[in-house]
């Protein structure tokens, strides 16, 4: 199979850290294959290398046999090879055609020729089987829509090698499944795909072949189909890993958090996302809720965690009214909140990594009194939580925003879970993380539970729900459809609920179970 591009000796050096060391790879044409490793394990280095975002210290980049000299993303592009980031590279508030012709415009005369554009887009849609409405306004899109958005962007471009950089970790698990046929598709009409990523079951179903990465440096390569999720898992840790959560019965007890009535409007005036929610969560259990993106369990928690005011119903913690009470209100009355998206509500990315993990509690001792800052005491718990919670980084006065999605995540499980608080509410808690550190923040919100406190968790993995819940609440459509002790639903029932079946005898009504 002829290769198509290849990196030789890569190498890529920072201050206090080596990010790729003599890494050796290759993509042959018509081929899936998947990138491996743990957060920080260089990945997304070598391949903003490949696409000219930044430049290597040493090695070369080979595209069908000749050298290249990438500078820039302008001189990939040009050469067939297109990127889609972690984080979408999409403008909100242009429509789908906009995004995809900015940078490449095509013009009649001295007008921008949208119909042309638009005509394009809709016949790669159909080709690739990307289903994207080119008039759509980007905004209004759900995630995995927006994700196809960026692949025809590279699509329009002429892109013959596509870098997905962790496509499926903002994905539901059924965009997960269309992303992955449409992968397949594209490796059918000749394009080549190097796909990042961390998690081991989409690896080995959609691979040609896998390389591993540890520490910057190539540790391992394996054949899918001689691969189980378990070795692969020892190969990108350098040890054996739990892929099962261990915890024993949870003894709830006194109600915490009640929510009673609750809707909540959602982008447009007079909609509600959230309507007549009502459920409750004890002191040392775990309510899982789960469902399908966009049914409104964005809404809800935002609603519960001072982020939106909700349009009419209650919400107590404790007994005590703290409806449409302020963020900072909640922190102190012992609410912590790990939020669904990291960038907009939590991290401040210009900040540093120690003061990312203090930004509620800089003002409490150790770390700050009658309003003078401690730094000793900063530094020594950032250093600690650097370590108890591996996240990747030269130093902790390292900007949050240099960090990788994943060690982005692991600064805020590390900062919310290392307070004592009555309840926690986690939205996406393993969003982009890898399987080590995942297995790490579960064990940390068991031991959290058993330590006596309330804790709210909403995951677009149904694995992990059904793993960590003690019960689970199931959304479609704003509302919660039923509630039901975790072992006493499969993974099949669940997702039923979630596309809009109803109950089965099993289950208990949510007035048993609240």
């Amino acid at each position: 199979m002829t290769v198509v591009l290849e990196v030789r000796g890569i190498t890529k050096k920072y201050p206090g850290v080596v990010a790729n060391d003599g890494v050796d790879l290759d993509l042959r044409e018509g081929e899936i294959h998947c990138l491996l490793g743990e957060n920080g394990a260089g990945k997304s280095t070598l391949m903003n290398i490949v696409y000219g975002m930044s430049a290597p210290d040493s090695g070369e980049i080979r595209l069908r046999g000749k050298a290249i000299a990438m500078r820039s993303p302008k001189d990939a592009i040009a050469l067939g090879i297109g990127m889609v980031h972690q984080h979408f590279m999409l403008i909100p508030v242009f429509t789908v055609t906009e995004n995809i012709m900015l940078g490449a415009e095509e013009v009649r005369g001295m007008v921008l020729d949208r119909r042309k554009v638009s005509a394009r887009v809709r016949e790669l849609s159909r080709e690739y089987g990307l289903d994207v409405d080119p008039e759509a306004r980007v905004e209004d899109l759900p995630v995995g829509a927006q994700q196809r958005v960026e692949i025809i962007k590279a699509l329009y471009r002429n892109a013959q090698v596509l870098i997905l950089d962790e496509p499926t970790a903002v994905l539901t698990p059924q965009e997960v499944d269309e992303l992955l046929v449409v992968l397949k598709g594209l490796v059918k009409k000749g394009v080549s795909v190097l796909f990042i990523t961390h998690k081991l079951r989409e690896v080995l179903e959609v691979a040609d072949r896998i390389t591993i990465m540890r520490g910057g440096r190539v540790v391992a390569s394996a054949k899918p189909e001689e691969s189980d999720e378990h070795s692969l898992a020892a190969l990108m840790v350098g040890r054996d890993v739990t892929l099962t959560v261990e915890k024993g019965e949870a003894t709830p007890a006194a109600t915490v958090l009640e929510v009673k009535d609750l809707s909540v409007e959602g982008r447009h005036a007079g909609m509600d996302e959230v309507r007549n929610v009502s459920f409750s969560v004890r002191a040392g259990e775990i309510l899982g809720i789960a469902g399908v993106q966009g049914n409104g369990q964005t809404e809800l928690i935002e609603a519960i965690t001072g982020l939106r005011r909700p349009r009419h119903g209650q919400v107590t913690l404790l007994g005590r009214d703290i409806t449409g009470a302020a963020s900072r209100s909640l922190i102190e009355q012992g609410v912590s909140h790990v939020p669904e998206d990291r960038h907009r509500h939590g991290l401040v990315l210009s900040y540093s990594i120690e003061d990312n993990l203090v930004l509620c509690t800089y003002d409490q001792p150790p770390f700050g009194t009658k309003g003078l800052r401690h730094d000793d005491a900063i530094d020594a718990y950032a250093r600690s939580c650097v370590r108890d919670f591996d996240v990747r980084t030269p130093s902790t006065k390292t900007a949050a925003g240099a960090l990788s999605g994943g060690n982005q995540q692991k600064v805020i499980i590390a900062r919310e879970l290392g307070r004592m608080v009555k309840l926690l509410v986690v939205n996406q808690p393993t969003r982009g993380v890898d399987v080590g550190s995942i297995e790490r923040i579960h064990r940390e919100l068991v031991t959290v539970r058993d330590k006596g406190t309330a804790v709210l968790l909403v995951s677009a993995e149904l694995d992990e729900i059904l793993a960590l819940s003690d019960r689970i609440a199931v959304m479609y459509r704003g509302a919660i459809v039923t509630v039901v002790p975790a072992g006493k639903v499969t993974r099949a029932e669940l997702g039923s609920w979630m596309a809009g079946s109803r109950g089965t005898p099993e289950v208990q009504p949510l007035e048993a179970t609240a």
